[in-house]
Parts: structure tokens; C-alpha cells; sequence
């Protein structure tokens, strides 16, 4: 292996990570119960800004005012109460004002690792000190908007030609729904009436075994006149300026149109941006979260996103325009998923939300086949730890064949080190005729000066694949391993996989032959050293594939080494 090879394939990982790993923002736990994983929007604002100041700034609005030839009030007088969804997987609760959505929690995500600290008690207690237990960490919610913000999945009716304030209290049939126990769908329907002009039911279809929902919006006309509507669905999302950001993730809009993937950044935000059609779904995402909505009618529909002056993002469906003859009903359907970025899950809804996992436009062909193969191992061992072990050993096996003959490779460049040291020698002072002589002597000899590199360089995309499947994957999120490794992937609190990993490459150079050059010599001195740096912040999974993967290559190169020539 040359000095110019071997530089390329160190500077080819180096750079691509030392900024992710030293110079990015790194993500700051909050000092509060964290919620960061489910939105960015933790924390709430000092002073709320006022409904009507934020229903101005945000598109569209919760409640609409269009002209009309008279002004029509709204019925809902009665005083709001909350309406529970419970099913196995969410707990939903629901508000009659505006029939919105007030919480959405996630019952099988937690916000942090119970025991995250158990080792750190530990530690303090053998030394004699105190130190007070964590509050339990809590479910995932969905939900953040402060007091006097629109709530989620409000429902407008932009450039209608009959005009009626939205935000009045809804009428619900029945009461709270409990899906714990059974498979049957539940509806839920909630109401307002404004007489003689026309009905509005929200009516949604809850499914105990699904995250996603349906919604329906019915527009009844009581009026002898047509009704032109056209209906708009929100969700919307406080978003707090100072709250810290987590380099690796996405918190905001993102949106499926034209089958490509758009990611504003929240900061970048414009007031109000109008987007589609072909809007396959449109949604405000976490990095292992989302809260999507997707319409009934894609080539029909437009995506507008917008944030205000007091910090609300908003993101909705805008649909086409529809008349309602007189005594008759307008049908306005969207389908929600509220829930996790399972890759399965989301892939099983056909529309695409599966592109909502940030795997990369040329990784996710690597990093999604790594990821079925990790949940498939998964599935017989009980243990992604276990299964990325078992994974390493698979791709290894399948480069077999290719790491023998590159080790192969190097055997014989040890072999002409006192042919290549004379060499040296000889032309000290003649660059070119030592290149020339030494290409000839490898041609010679039959040997190939890069073929101890190819292993590596083979390797570098799988790398990066299961970089990415392991740094998104929420099937890795808060996934044990042993002892001090309970999140695969975040990083090893102590450090130990990645040095026990530099001490494996370490040993791997001092087996490989490192040329007469002394330069490189120094080179592969400090790749140990510069690899064990870079994986301190790597997701312990990713840590873990690299060093069983020395362990086995170290076990391949002793295996050829003891071969005869």
C-alpha cells in the first residue's frame, strides 16, 4: 500500500466525519424532562401570544372570516371538556373547542432510558454520596402549543362562500373511547350546527392496532343556494427559538411532493409558502417521530407551510374547491399517522411516508437492506447488539473471499521490502526512476501495491449505510445491548467499545507490512489513534460493527499469514 493510497482512504472517513463528530453542535439534553424526540418544542413560551395574533401569522387559520351577505354566530355556547381516545398504542385526547386535538401520547416511547444513570448511582453510592434519582422519564407527546395557540388538526374552509367562525365548541357524540381491549373500530363524531346555513361533523375512525386514523369532514348544506368549500387541514406546533438542536435530527415541516422530499429548515422558515400539487402527505417530523397527513387526493391538493411571530409552525392540506348543492353534504377525507418512524410501518401506509426516515438519497439503498437484515436477525436473537454482531459476520463473510487475497496481497509486499529499501537506496535522488523501477519490480513479482486496500475501500460504503440505518432506525432508539450499553444508538457513555476498537486496529497495523517509507509508517501509527477520536461520538451499534469486525479481520490475516507461500 502506498503513501498516496493510504492517504486517500484515511482522509476519505476523516473528513467526512470530523465535522459531524468536533465541529457540528452536538445534542444538549435538556435540563427538564426531555421531549425533543417527539418535537422541538419542549419548552413552552413566557407569554403566549394572543389567538387572534397567531391565527393572523399562521395559514391558514383556525378561524376564518370571509365575506358574506350576513353574519352568521356561532352555536357553540356550551363550555369545552376533553373527549380521551385510549388504544394500546396512543392515548389521544381531544378538545370540543374546534374538535382539535389537545395530546397525542405515544404509550411505548419513552422520553429517556429509565435506568440511564443506574451505573452513576452506583459509583456515588460506593464513595459514600447521595445522589437523587431522576424523575421516571415520560411518555412521547406529539402535542406542543402553548394556551391561546390553534390546536392541531383544525379545520378551515379558505375562499368559502358561506362564512362561519370554526372555533366555537363542538357537540361530541358518546364519550370517551377505550380500544384497550378488543379489535373493533371506534368513531368518533363531534358537531356544529349553524341553522339554516349549515353542519359541520368531524368524524374520525380509530383502529386499536394501527397509528394511523381516519378523518372525515362533512359540510352540510342548510342554505337554497350552492355552497362553495374547499377544505384545509393543520397541524400546528409550537417550536421554541432557545431550545437546543439536535445536529443529527430534523425538527419541522417536511413534505412529499413530485416524489421528492423537501426539509425547510424551521429557522429559514417563510411567513407562508404554498407548495403541490402532487402532495403525497405533508407533515411536522422529529427525528424518530412524525405527525403526518395525507390526503385523500394527492394530484388535487396543496401543502402550505408558514410560521408566525410568536414561534407557531404550521403545516396543512389545502384541497380543491367543491360546490355542495343546496340540502346536500360536501365530503372532505384525509388519512393521519401519528406515531413513530418505524420503516414497516410507515412503508405500509403506499404513499411513501416511509422517505420520512433520513437515510440519505444514495445510503438509504444500503441502509435500508441493512436494517431489514438487522430486523430479521433480530427476530431469532432478541438483541440488536447480538444481531449486529451476527450482521458483521455475515458481511464478512461474503468479502471473504476478497479480504484473502488482499492479505494475500500484503504477504508478498512484505516479502520485497529489502528489494524496495534498495531501491530507495539507489535513486534517493530520482523520484521518477524510483517510481519506475518500483512499479516494475511489483509487475515483476506479480503484486499489487493497492490490494491491501481494497478491503477497506469495499467496506467504506457498507459503513456508511449502517451509519445511517443505526443513527435513524427508531428500532435502535433506547436498544440494550449489556451492562453499560443501553442505547445502541447513542453513544458508549464510557467510551470503552471505541477504545477497546482503536487498541484492535493498533494491533491490526503492527500485523500489516507498512512499506520502507517512513512517512507512512507514521501514517498508519496514528490511524488508531484518529479512528478511536472519531468514534467516541458514534452511535455504540456503529462502534461495535467496526471493532468485531477487526477482531474477525485480525483473525482472517493470521489465518494467511500462517499459509504457506
Amino acid at each position: 500500500m502506498d503513501k498516496r493510497t493510504l492517504l486517500a482512504v484515511v482522509l476519505s472517513i476523516a473528513v467526512v466525519f470530523a465535522y459531524q463528530t468536533y465541529f457540528a453542535p452536538k445534542p444538549v439534553q435538556k435540563p427538564a424532562a426531555p421531549t425533543q424526540q417527539a418535537a422541538p418544542a419542549a419548552a413552552q413560551p413566557a407569554q403566549p401570544a394572543a389567538p387572534a395574533a397567531a391565527e393572523k401569522a399562521t395559514a391558514p387559520t383556525a378561524v376564518q372570516t370571509l365575506q358574506t351577505g350576513r353574519m352568521v354566530a356561532a352555536t357553540g355556547t356550551a363550555s369545552e371538556k376533553d373527549v380521551v381516545v385510549d388504544t394500546p398504542l396512543y392515548r389521544a385526547v381531544f378538545t370540543t373547542r374546534g374538535a382539535a386535538l389537545k395530546s397525542f401520547q405515544l404509550k411505548q416511547y419513552k422520553t429517556a432510558l429509565a435506568n440511564e444513570d443506574d451505573l452513576v448511582d452506583i459509583f456515588y453510592r460506593l464513595i459514600g454520596k447521595g445522589k437523587p434519582k431522576p424523575a421516571a422519564p415520560s411518555q412521547v407527546e406529539l402535542v406542543h402549543v402553548s394556551p391561546g395557540m390553534p390546536r392541531p388538526l383544525a379545520v378551515s374552509f379558505p375562499d368559502s362562500t358561506l362564512n362561519v367562525p370554526l372555533d366555537g365548541v363542538y357537540e361530541v357524540k358518546g364519550s370517551d373511547l377505550d380500544l384497550t381491549q378488543g379489535k373493533d373500530q371506534k368513531t368518533l363524531t363531534f358537531t356544529q350546527t349553524y341553522p339554516g346555513e349549515l353542519r359541520i361533523d368531524k368524524i374520525f375512525t380509530f383502529d386499536p392496532a394501527k397509528y394511523s386514523f381516519a378523518m372525515e369532514v362533512r359540510v352540510h348544506n342548510l342554505t337554497n343556494a350552492p355552497l362553495s368549500q374547499n377544505g384545509s387541514l393543520a397541524w400546528y406546533q409550537y417550536v421554541d427559538p432557545k431550545a437546543p438542536v439536535d445536529s443529527y435530527g430534523h425538527d419541522g415541516p417536511v413534505s412529499y411532493i413530485g416524489k421528492e422530499i423537501d426539509r425547510p429548515e424551521v429557522a429559514k422558515l417563510e411567513a407562508d409558502k404554498l407548495q403541490g400539487p402532487d402532495v403525497s402527505w405533508g407533515a411536522f417530523e422529529s427525528k424518530y417521530f412524525i405527525a403526518a397527513l395525507i390526503p385523500q387526493n394527492p394530484s388535487l391538493t396543496s401543502f402550505r407551510t408558514s410560521k408566525d411571530a410568536a414561534n407557531l409552525v404550521s403545516v396543512s392540506l389545502k384541497g380543491p374547491q367543491s360546490v355542495v348543492p343546496p340540502g346536500q353534504a360536501g365530503l372532505f377525507s384525509y388519512h393521519l399517522y401519528l406515531g413513530p418512524k418505524d420503516y414497516s410501518l410507515l412503508k405500509g401506509q403506499n404513499i411513501g411516508l416511509e422517505n420520512a426516515i433520513d437515510f440519505g438519497d444514495w445510503l438509504k439503498w444500503l441502509a435500508m437492506p441493512l436494517l431489514v437484515v438487522l430486523q430479521f436477525l433480530n427476530g431469532y436473537v432478541g438483541n440488536y447488539g447480538i444481531a449486529i454482531i451476527l450482521l458483521t459476520v455475515l458481511i464478512k463473510l461474503i468479502f471473504w473471499p476478497l479480504g484473502n487475497k488482499s492479505y494475500k496481497s500484503m504477504k508478498e509486499m512484505q516479502k520485497l521490502q529489502p528489494l524496495m529499501l534498495a531501491l530507495r537506496e539507489k535513486y534517493k535522488d530520482d523520484k521518477t526512476r524510483l517510481s519506475q523501477e518500483s512499479m516494475a519490480l511489483y509487475k515483476t513479482h506479480k503484486v499489487n501495491p493497492l490490494g491491501g486496500c481494497l478491503p477497506m475501500i469495499v467496506q467504506i460504503p457498507v459503513f456508511f449505510g449502517l451509519y445511517k440505518a443505526l443513527l435513524y432506525a427508531i428500532e435502535l432508539r433506547h436498544s440494550p445491548f449489556f451492562w453499560w450499553i443501553q442505547d445502541l444508538s447513542a453513544k458508549d457513555p464510557y467510551y470503552i467499545t471505541p477504545i477497546i476498537m482503536g487498541a484492535t486496529m493498533f494491533i491490526q497495523q503492527k500485523m500489516t507490512p507498512t512499506g520502507a517509507d517512513p512517512m507512512q509508517a507514521k501514517i498508519m501509527l496514528f490511524m488508531p489513534i484518529i479512528f478511536t477520536f472519531m468514534f467516541l461520538n458514534f452511535p455504540s451499534g456503529l462502534v461495535i460493527y467496526w471493532l468485531f469486525n477487526n477482531i474477525i479481520s485480525i483473525g482472517q490475516q493470521v489465518y494467511i499469514n500462517r499459509q504457506p507461500s
